[in-house]
């Protein structure tokens, strides 16, 4: 597993974060195999959130019987105004046994709408600075997902010294003219402001757009192991520190895999997953 700086954190993370949204609807025997397996393939940083079902519950129940004080530990909030977010911040923090987070994000901030209101008066972003001036924050991060989520990030980095960004991107999503701007404009703006980047939805291959769900994700996802390979390369050839693990179990061994050779894969054949049938479906298809 590789390792890269998370920006101004200065925490080297595994360049494949655990996401724990994998863990929302599974049993504890489930979870805990899953855990182990991204913890033996070098995993070091794990990402949670109160909105992912039972994924709270599961990680907390696998940590108290397995402490790991050195696991880089991101959790987030999609409250929006400042006493829920803190309850919900204080919950969780006791349910993992931990006494503070290394990172606490504001979740889902995907448009300026979203932006506005975790960031306005009586808001999320107040609960958290005052829970960072306590000591139980370490650092605070913006995530969000679709077209509009790197513009919105942008715009939020001019108005907050957030640590770190997490949003969407992958190989199709940058053939959209404006969203390959967007996305070219906050890589530029966090390497100079020295945020570390995470990446979400590095292997969708599609939306679902009423199909039947075959994995636990947001997206169809690419299940074949060369079209993983593919996509996990290309994102990890970008600027960026980490990309979020799928959010269904059964598709993490392939991941991990990929992530060991992606070195290996150079941008002729990365260029190549463009030609998987229905890729042109896409941008219609994940509005």
């Amino acid at each position: 597993m590789e390792y890269r700086r998370l920006g101004k954190t200065e925490h080297a993370s595994s360049v494949i974060n655990f996401g724990t949204a994998a863990l929302g609807a599974v049993t504890q025997d489930e979870a805990d195999r899953a855990i182990e397996f991204a913890l033996s393939n070098g995993v070091n940083h794990i990402d949670v959130a109160p909105s992912y079902g039972e994924a709270e519950l599961r990680l907390s129940s696998y940590l108290k019987r397995n402490p790991r004080p050195d696991l880089f530990i991101s959790c987030k909030t999609q409250k929006r105004d400042k006493r829920a977010a803190s309850e919900e911040l204080h919950r969780t923090l006791d349910r993992l046994g931990r006494d503070k987070f290394d990172l606490y994000q504001i979740h889902a901030v995907c448009n300026l709408d979203d932006l506005n209101a975790a960031m306005g008066p009586d808001c999320a972003m107040d609960a958290i600075l005052e829970a960072r001036d306590e000591g139980i924050v370490g650092h605070i991060g913006i995530t969000g997902h679709g077209w509009s989520s790197a513009a919105t990030h942008v715009e939020a980095l001019r108005r907050f010294d957030f640590s770190t960004v997490m949003t969407s991107c992958n190989l199709f999503m940058v053939q959209n003219p404006d969203f390959a701007a967007s996305w070219r404009e906050l890589l530029a703006l966090c390497q100079y402001k020295d945020v570390g980047v995470h990446v979400l939805k590095a292997t969708a291959r599609i939306a679902w757009d009423g199909r039947e769900q075959t994995y636990v994700t947001w997206y169809e996802p690419f299940t074949e192991q060369h079209d993983v390979d593919r996509a996990l390369a290309w994102a990890l050839n970008q600027p960026v520190t980490t990309l979020c693990s799928a959010g269904d179990i059964r598709l993490l061994p392939a991941i991990f895999d990929a992530a060991d050779r992606y070195l290996t894969i150079g941008e002729a054949e990365q260029l190549t997953l463009l030609e998987v049938p229905h890729y042109g479906d896409f941008f219609a298809a994940a509005d």
